[in-house]
């Protein structure tokens, strides 16, 4: 799947193939992290509805020639949601769907942490919280710079905003009103151990980004149709900040909205009762 595959679909039909993939790509985490036995399956499901859309309809790539400059950029940098990203790196034909089964293996290229030595789409190598928005606003000035069209977009998780080099990123990013960058964060609420509120109080997020001289909005980040509609959108002038709201564990009954799901494996018997849900 590619934007140019679904430039002629209506907004219905194109949420419905969206949706479609997005189911696809969630079979495809169950499946690696069971037969790794390791991942985050919870952040994995809540980002799934953004990475499809970002990948499936909206971003400028070219899987034959990944190094194109004229490329849109984007960066997860919640990088241990690695599983949702080769998910969709496949089904955009940078990778064959036959590397997911190396995931995580000795000697496999696709690492618990996206690495881009390694592997063709991924542009920053991710995993240590709060540096994807920092390399996000150092990308979208390079574009600037140099005159190009090209965009930026980072996803984060929503506790990876306590990381203090975000907020320094986020002011410069609307001091030079970086049109050009999109940083949604991925808001289902939950870190690893407990909720983010109980951690360190995040709301109201969108004030805090438009305090910096962002334009923000908050979004179901499950509802395709919204998110096409948002990251297709004509730049404002400002950096666009997306609160997404999303479930941790979306799609899979017993894993959302779960805490102890951040890093834990399902069994065997719960592998088959996801895929069954997520059929």
């Amino acid at each position: 799947m590619a934007p140019a595959d679904l430039a002629g679909l209506s907004p219905t039909e194109r949420a419905a193939a969206l949706a479609t993939a997005a189911k696809s790509i969630r079979r495809s985490v169950v499946r690696m992290i069971n037969a790794a036995q390791l991942g985050h399956i919870g952040g994995d499901l809540s980002v799934t509805d953004i990475l499809t859309t970002l990948f499936g309809a909206v971003l400028k790539l070219d899987p034959a020639a990944p190094l194109w400059p004229e490329r849109d950029r984007f960066i997860l940098s919640k990088g241990h949601c690695a599983a949702a990203l080769y998910s969709v790196l496949a089904l955009r034909g940078f990778i064959e769907w036959d590397l997911l089964e190396t995931f995580m293996q000795p000697l496999s290229r696709l690492n618990g942490h996206p690495n881009r030595r390694k592997v063709p789409g991924v542009e920053a190598n991710t995993g240590p919280l709060g540096h994807g928005l920092p390399i996000a606003v150092g990308s979208a000035i390079a574009a600037r710079l140099s005159g190009k069209n090209w965009r930026t977009f980072v996803v984060m998780g929503d506790g990876e905003m306590q990381e203090g080099s975000n907020w320094e990123a986020i002011m410069a990013a609307g001091h030079r009103k970086l049109d050009n960058l999109v940083a949604i964060v991925d808001r289902n609420r939950l870190q690893q151990g407990a909720r983010t509120e109980d951690t360190n109080t995040l709301d109201p997020l969108t004030d805090k980004f438009a305090a910096f001289g962002w334009d923000t909005l908050e979004i179901d980040g499950h509802d395709h149709a919204a998110l096409y509609e948002l990251f297709t959108r004509a730049p404002s002038g400002k950096p666009l900040g997306v609160v997404a709201n999303t479930t941790k564990g979306k799609g899979v009954s017993f894993i959302e909205n779960r805490v102890e799901w951040h890093h834990k494996v399902p069994n065997a018997e719960q592998v088959a009762l996801a895929l069954k849900e997520l059929a």
